[in-house]
């Protein structure tokens, strides 16, 4: 296997035969009370919560992204528990899509770059997503970060939130932000390309916009994309793979995140034991799993 972060990333998801990514977001109403009260012992249900989600996960995904911003409510403690389990991702053979959507210029940038990417005392995650709204001097260090580890980089394009086109859709010279950012985006592409012709400069579209996602693949052809809104944010699985491209394997090109609907199914928040409750996300995370394999097949 190749030390591309792309070519791993794209090997891993047809290992598994589906390009389901399981989203990692710790809410402390949602975590069920068996792993212990999140509000008074952050660490220890931190720790236990993500490893009996990642222990489930492995097995049906290639791909986990913890939500750093969710890890760091509860403090040095949260931020601790995410490394941790990012390490834990990682050792049971997933690629950890770190989702901190940092954006900042010089040498700010290039400090997230080490922390995020970085061996200890960084995450050491095999990718990171970026907010480029700044300019594209804020990605170079990630991008210079990312080539020298053999990671990937994640930019936001074109978001599956509600208020998404309040900027992106603005028009500059007849095409809309999100547009032009692509077009940005698509020759620094190259800097991460990988022997399996796709790049692990990744771009950010959205399961709730598919056809924003067709025009996106038109404008960044090798780009593997991490499709966020599938699942509790409405989006269907035909609506998730609309920026993939037909090969030998099926639909392909990027990782369709789903957080909320495999993590915290309702039957998994009405469980009595861990039996119970291990059941329950590893249906609702074989079923994802499938209808996504099934919309690339189809």
């Amino acid at each position: 296997m190749s030390t591309a972060y792309a070519d791993r990333l794209i090997e891993s998801v047809r290992v598994k035969a589906t390009p389901l990514c399981i989203g990692l977001d710790p809410f402390a109403d949602k975590v069920p009370a068996m792993f212990g009260d999140l509000r008074a012992d952050p660490a220890a249900v931190l720790v236990k919560f993500g490893t009996s989600v990642i222990d489930v996960a492995a097995k049906h995904a290639a791909v986990l992204k913890p939500q750093l911003g969710l890890f760091e409510q509860f403090g040095e403690m949260g931020y601790a528990a995410a490394r941790m389990l990012v390490e834990y991702g990682r050792a049971a053979g997933m690629i950890v899509l770190l989702d901190a959507k940092r954006g900042d210029i010089g040498t700010t940038a290039d400090g997230y770059a080490r922390a995020t990417l970085g061996p200890r005392p960084g995450f050491d995650a095999d990718c990171v997503t970026v907010n480029p709204y700044m300019g594209k001097d804020t990605l170079v260090p990630f991008v210079s970060t990312a080539k020298a580890l053999g990671k990937g980089v994640a930019v936001l394009v074109r978001t599956s939130n509600p208020g998404a086109g309040d900027f992106q859709d603005l028009q500059v010279g007849g095409a809309p932000v999100w547009r032009r950012v692509a077009e940005m985006l698509a020759p620094e592409t190259q800097d991460l390309m990988g022997a399996s012709g796709w790049s692990g400069l990744m771009a950010v579209a959205g399961a709730t916009y598919p056809d924003e996602a067709r025009t996106l693949r038109e404008a960044m052809p090798n780009a593997l994309f991490l499709v966020p809104g599938y699942g509790a944010q409405g989006a269907s699985a035909a609506d998730a793979v609309a920026g993939f491209v037909a090969t030998k394997q099926g639909l392909e090109g990027g990782v369709v995140s789903s957080s909320r609907a495999v993590t915290y199914p309702a039957a998994a928040q009405t469980a009595k034991n861990m039996g119970e409750w291990r059941a329950a996300i590893e249906e609702a995370m074989q079923a994802a799993a499938a209808e996504l394999r099934t919309a690339c097949n189809r």
